[in-house]
């Protein structure tokens, strides 16, 4: 008899769980919810490069890609030339989203990843609308050393300082990954699988810092919650390979 009610008791439980989960999905999809499992699956990301074309980018106020851009063993590649300014961006734009992307920076050199950026000729430089976060050789550029770290490797540049121990040296990769929810007013960045910070995109707590930086009262920085996203010629060589983005 007891045996009985037991089995009884656990076939009444299986089904109110079962009954239960089956209510969740119904609710999430109803609302649009994705699981763990989904926001992981490689069909929700855009593949950005892939090791064998640009045919997502160009150059900042071009319609083209720069020369000193270039693809090596399925790596995106800079070299500096005579001129400067050949930054690039994303021909797409983007608001809600998750960016993952490697970059391996040369002995002594800078660069940056642009998020935001609104293209118009009043504005020569993307990183004059678009917040930054660095890539820099932090053992042997003089940037490493000022601005109380907010210009080493994986900082919000200027704005919030990475941990340097998150870093890896020049010449090796660095896993890069930045969560951008201008609906949620939050982003993240990941250093190789380390998450370095959170901070607000607009409202009160940006605009102190940015009153704090090299930014303040710069007409358009950080004030287009959509726009592309870009890379950094800064006169050094640094190399980027699966650039990936999924929009939230």
């Amino acid at each position: 008899m007891k045996q009985l009610s037991l089995l009884m008791f656990i076939l009444i439980s299986f089904t109110t769980c079962k009954r239960s989960q089956e209510k969740l999905e119904i609710q999430n999809t109803a609302y649009n919810i994705k699981t763990p499992g989904n926001l992981s699956s490689q069909n929700d990301w855009t593949i950005l490069f892939d090791g064998t074309s640009f045919n997502h980018w160009r150059g900042y106020l071009s319609d083209s890609m720069p020369s000193e851009w270039s693809i090596e063993d399925n790596t995106m590649v800079f070299t500096p030339g005579d001129t400067g300014g050949k930054n690039i961006i994303t021909k797409d734009t983007y608001t809600n989203f998750v960016l993952s992307l490697e970059w391996k920076i040369s002995e002594g050199g800078n660069s940056g990843i642009f998020w935001s950026v609104f293209e118009d000729k009043k504005y020569r430089e993307a990183y004059m609308t678009g917040p930054e976060i660095q890539v820099l050789d932090n053992a042997k550029h003089p940037d490493s050393f000022v601005a109380e770290g907010t210009h080493k490797a994986g900082s919000l540049y200027d704005l919030i300082a990475c941990p340097e121990q998150y870093i890896n040296p020049a010449g090796e990769w660095n896993l890069c990954v930045i969560e951008v929810n201008q609906t949620a007013n939050i982003a993240k960045v990941t250093m190789n699988d380390n998450e370095v910070m959170t901070f607000p995109l607009s409202g009160e707590k940006w605009d102190t810092m940015v009153q704090k930086s090299k930014f303040n009262g710069w007409e358009g920085f950080g004030k287009y919650q959509t726009g592309h996203v870009g890379l950094q010629d800064h006169g050094d060589r640094v190399a980027f390979r699966n650039i990936k983005i999924k929009e939230l």
